[in-house]
């Protein structure tokens, strides 16, 4: 039988092509902020996350979802999860780049940065396995606070060795580390929980307790090891709670049942009894919230990266498609109207890449510049809540673009969709992102001046991008109902970081057009609706990948 035709004005699939070398905004942003020498290592990264087997790895990882086994058949309780062979091989490959914690050990320049790219990258094939190699990035810090724990563990949590499996981890190549916070009646308000811990001997930091209670949300829960809270004596405590204890039997960590969610449907979130659990106290008793945000300041950037990954994946998608398809007489992205929505997505998702890639660089450089750290405790509030805010809206116009064929499952686009809104629930809600931003700046005035000085690097370049930042200025000294107008004040914090950026690192066309939507109100309120005199043809061409380019 001879092959079959081309299917008439149907675009090829968007395969065959490199992920990093196609996203300029991307390849350009690392180069910028600081990660040299590791251009090759993320060319390979994205060439291979636009193979057509890798794909599909994404496609079958999410069209088998994880199960879980309570029980074996002779009933013993052994509250396992098995996952299909690609979600391993996603993983596997998440964790050889070094996208979980090697960032913490290697210690070369702009680790974290590079890091972020890789994470971005293979976000885009499919972000379930983010989860696991998201939390355990995060728990090098928190774990650090107990130096005892940390020595111990760090290096296995660093290990590029993908070594899956419940047994004990000295055993083992490299582990993972999960993170169990909410209960049923707190949510978010997890001092309201009700999880307690009993010391099993002398107690304190670094002390062996007994964990009993329930954890409505628990993430990835086959991971080796899990931070937690629990209310010890002196108020609520982080521990660390392996899964197998070091005689290799199991420890009191049950799996009540995995969630049926929206999204993040090939990576297993679950519900957990600890029925005296063996934990071990990280940090000072009664302190655990202050020790756990270690960690969740770090998973809340990665929710910045992981919806820049989807909104450029979207964008990517509508742009090659519009790029082969015609109607009435044209390629669609010929089309006045539809270059306007596409120059509009594409905007979004520069300016959120441009925003993560930066806060990365703080986080390279924290330790040793107080102006960094200030810019990344309140850049990643700011920008964990608008960019995820920005996500649903964003993936829902490119699965527009692509008209019925965005609406199947075949295309990536649900997929996409149902994804976006998890990066702003998880480690924390918009209200919660928003209060958290207004706390950075009440407690530490500092702070603000080091916001200030950060978007002052690009005065007098934009007069839209001066007048935004003045009017911030503003808004930020009136007290007054400030906790109700904190949603309002953090997206402005977010715009003007981005124009910021933008005006100075973006080409002409994409910082202008940025500033004259965003800060300078000649926007509607749905993508498209960009002023005249945009250069769109520009933007669009930027942000269109070209399969079959190595």
């Amino acid at each position: 039988m001879s092959e079959r035709a081309e299917e008439p004005n149907q675009p090829p699939p968007l395969e065959g092509y490199n992920l990093y070398e196609a996203d300029r905004a991307l390849s350009e942003g690392v180069a910028r902020e600081g990660a040299p020498g590791c251009a090759d290592r993320l060319s390979e990264v994205g060439r291979l996350a636009g193979t057509p087997e890798v794909i599909a790895w994404g496609f079958q990882a999410n069209r088998h979802p994880p199960v879980l086994r309570t029980h074996d058949r002779f009933g013993t309780r052994i509250d396992e999860v098995e996952f299909h062979p690609a979600w391993h091989r996603l993983l596997e490959v998440a964790v050889s780049e070094g996208m979980h914690a090697a960032p913490w050990v290697e210690m070369e320049p702009g680790a974290h940065v590079r890091r972020a790219a890789a994470f971005f990258l293979w976000a885009q094939v499919d972000p379930g396995v983010g989860c696991p190699a998201s939390m355990t990035y995060a728990s090098v810090p928190a774990l650090r606070v107990q130096p005892r724990l940390a020595a111990t563990w760090e290096p296995l949590l660093a290990s590029r060795s993908y070594d899956p499996g419940l047994r004990p981890a000295g055993t083992k190549a490299g582990v993972l580390c999960g993170m169990a916070m909410t209960e049923r009646q707190g949510g978010s308000d997890v001092r309201a929980n009700t999880t307690w811990a009993a010391p099993a001997g002398a107690g304190g930091p670094g002390g062996e307790y007994r964990l009993t209670g329930h954890k409505w949300f628990c993430s990835a829960p086959m991971c080796d090891a899990f931070l937690v809270l629990a209310q010890a004596q002196r108020g609520l405590s982080c521990f660390l709670l392996p899964r197998v204890l070091e005689d290799g039997t199991r420890n009191a960590f049950h799996i009540q049942r995995l969630k049926d969610k929206l999204g993040n449907r090939s990576n297993a979130s679950a519900e957990v009894e600890l029925a005296g659990a063996a934990a071990w106290m990280v940090g000072e008793e009664g302190r655990g919230v202050a020790t756990i945000l270690e960690m969740v300041n770090q998973t809340r950037l990665d929710c910045v990266i992981g919806t820049a990954a989807l909104m450029r994946q979207a964008v990517a998608q509508a742009t090659h498609h519009a790029a082969h398809r015609s109607a009435f007489g044209r390629k669609l992205a010929d089309q006045p109207l539809m270059g306007n929505v596409l120059a509009d997505l594409a905007l979004e998702s520069e300016a959120a890449t441009a925003l993560m890639l930066r806060l990365a660089h703080a986080c390279d450089h924290a330790g040793a510049d107080e102006h960094e750290g200030r810019i990344q405790r309140i850049g990643t509030a700011a920008g964990k809540y608008w960019v995820c805010k920005r996500g649903p809206p964003a993936t829902a116009e490119a699965l527009e673009c692509l008209g019925g064929n965005g609406y199947v499952e075949e295309s990536i686009a649900p997929r996409l969709y149902r994804e976006a809104p998890v990066n702003s629930i998880w480690e924390g809600s918009g209200n919660v992102n928003a209060l958290d931003g207004l706390r950075a700046l009440q407690k530490a005035p500092a702070t603000a001046e080091a916001f200030f000085a950060e978007v002052g690097r690009a005065a007098g370049a934009d007069r839209r991008l001066d007048a935004y930042v003045a009017g911030l200025r503003r808004e930020l000294a009136r007290p007054e109902e400030a906790e109700r107008r904190a949603r309002r004040l953090v997206e402005q914090m977010a715009l003007a970081l981005q124009g910021a950026l933008l005006v100075r690192h973006a080409p002409a066309a994409v910082a202008d057009a940025f500033c004259a939507s965003r800060l300078g109100g000649d926007w509607g309120y749905a993508f498209g609706t960009l002023p005249a005199g945009v250069d769109t043809r520009a933007i669009v061409a930027r942000h269109t990948p070209q399969p079959g380019v190595p």
